[in-house]
């Protein structure tokens, strides 16, 4: 049972754009947040940005706010990252997940998808 999948992941140059999807399942609709995470080779995963899917309420990681930004089309079950000014440091495993509260903490969420790989160059 697929019940989120992520998409938009590529390849930039510096300063590029890219907009990732997740979709989930309609089992997943009734979880209060939606969360986009990233982890590089080497690194802990990272909580990047949320969404309550109630209210709309978003909360971005300091080293993202500002160039990236998180939406959803609950109608089309679809929570999208867009994401501008892209540096190398972003490069990275993206990955979307659920849970029952607003934040970025990993720990909190309960479902997560398989990640589409970003990668920017200089």
């Amino acid at each position: 049972q697929v019940q989120l999948v992520e998409s938009g992941g590529g390849s930039v140059q510096t300063g590029g754009s890219l907009r990732l999807s997740c979709v989930f399942s309609d089992n997943i609709r009734s979880s209060a947040c939606m969360g986009w995470f990233r982890q590089a080779p080497g690194k802990e995963r990272e909580g990047i940005a949320a969404i309550d899917t109630g209210d709309g309420s978003t909360y971005y990681a300091y080293s993202v706010k500002g160039r990236f930004t998180i939406s959803q089309d609950y109608a089309k079950n679809t929570v999208f990252l867009q994401m501008m000014d892209l540096k190398p440091e972003d490069s990275a495993m993206y990955y979307c997940a659920a849970a029952e509260w607003l934040t970025l903490l990993a720990h909190e969420y309960n479902t997560w998808g398989q990640g589409t790989q970003v990668t920017v160059s200089s």
